[in-house]
């Protein structure tokens, strides 16, 4: 007599694989039919005895069935998790240390433990160092803590000066860095005689010759192409030809128009953010920690994502950061003294990004304004003082 029982359940609550040997097996089996004992996989054997399995929670009422009947009875092995539980505690040890080794293997791979830096002289290595300090990558942390290696790339080249460009590489446990340092060759000297002319029209501020003859005096107005120093120096009789150098600073002008908006909104952050932090690979992702709910009407989302390595091998899975911000939409209202002032410090910005590093602003003349349609439109001129310096060659019959 065979019954079957769901496999997944019996693994679940656990089996036992009985065998009953002698003369009283059919009063048995009989037996334990009549008392709603469920059996399985019931198998006779050529030598007459009889195997078959029992569910764990039904050995109670097994025992009971089994001292009355005239056969032996013998517990050949249990299946199923209760004794996979029980061979486990048995052999904890053994399995707590193996996953404490997988466990600190994984975390000694995304360790920084090597810093490399080709290409740099000793002065300029000093700085990266410093700046990668600063970033929090040095020797011991984790990787998934640092930014990712094209963020610290534009970052090392934006505040160091004299890097072209910086190559970022992680390779195991080690960070290489790749640098291509500025050449700033001397500037030749002239050897050809040369004037020192206008690049465009202005009212002379100050001037500085090294060399040559100055042909313009302190606010003194002067056109595009007028020569400021000249290169011919000496008497009239005796003329010599040289390059001319130094520096001439005039008042220019920057015309610019702008307009600001009298009402408007912006987006501002509440300081209100939740951390969600996942694992994942391709496009699926798994969350682990961080599972607050999201209450905010309005929020953006972060998302960093950092590459995990074991023994130096990048694994196909990767851990993500993600931060949830909360914002909202502010409305803005302005006077008109505010939206003019708002305009000209737009137009400011404007124009000391667009004329040479070493000028500067020195006043601004408000042309035209008007309040059309919600907006203060504006007209504003600008002074600028500005090397306008520019050398030209002599050519023979100047």
């Amino acid at each position: 007599m065979a019954l079957l029982k769901n496999q997944w359940l019996t693994f679940i609550t656990g089996r036992v694989l009985v065998k009953a040997e002698g003369k009283g097996i059919e009063r048995l089996i009989n037996r334990l039919a009549q008392s709603g004992l469920i059996m399985w996989k019931v198998k006779k054997q050529k030598s007459g005895d009889v195997l078959f399995f029992i569910a764990l929670p039904d050995l109670p009422k097994f025992r009971n069935a089994a001292r009355k009947a005239d056969c032996s009875i013998s517990f050949i092995r249990g299946e199923g998790l209760p004794f996979i539980l029980k061979r486990t505690q048995r052999n904890s040890g053994f399995l707590v240390g193996i996953v404490l080794f997988f466990l600190i293997a994984f975390m000694l791979s995304n360790v920084t433990w090597g810093i490399e830096i080709k290409g740099a002289d000793p002065e300029t290595e000093h700085k990266i160092r410093k700046e990668l300090t600063q970033l929090g990558i040095r020797v011991g942390t984790f990787h998934m803590l640092n930014d990712k290696p094209d963020v610290i790339q534009q970052k090392l080249t934006d505040r160091i000066d004299n890097i072209t460009w910086v190559g970022v590489e992680l390779k195991g446990t080690t960070f290489h860095f790749n640098v291509v340092q500025k050449n700033e060759p001397k500037k030749p000297e002239l050897k050809s005689p040369s004037n020192i002319v206008a690049k465009k029209k202005a009212v002379i501020a100050d001037l500085f010759v090294e060399k040559g003859k100055p042909l313009v005096k302190i606010n003194q107005y002067v056109e595009k192409g007028q020569v400021l120093v000249s290169g011919v120096i000496g008497s009239d009789d005796k003329p010599k030809l040289v390059s001319a150098t130094g520096e001439v600073w005039g008042i220019t002008w920057y015309n610019t128009k702008v307009e600001f908006p009298l009402k408007s909104h912006f987006q501002v952050y509440s300081g209100e953010e939740i951390r969600r932090h996942y694992i994942g690979a391709g496009k699926i992702s798994i969350p682990f920690w961080g599972f607050k709910r999201i209450n905010f009407k309005q929020y953006e989302i972060e998302t960093i994502d950092h590459d995990l390595f074991f023994l130096g091998w990048k694994l196909p899975i990767k851990y993500s950061e993600r931060t949830i911000r909360e914002n909202e939409k502010m409305p803005r209202s302005l006077t008109k003294d505010e939206a003019m002032a708002a305009a000209i410090e737009l137009a400011r910005r404007d124009v000391e990004n667009n004329i040479p590093a070493d000028a500067r602003v020195d006043r601004e003349y408000i042309l035209q304004q008007e309040v059309d349609n919600g907006k203060v439109k504006l007209s504003i001129n600008f002074q600028v003082i500005e090397n306008i310096a520019e050398e030209r060659p002599i050519i023979q019959g100047d």
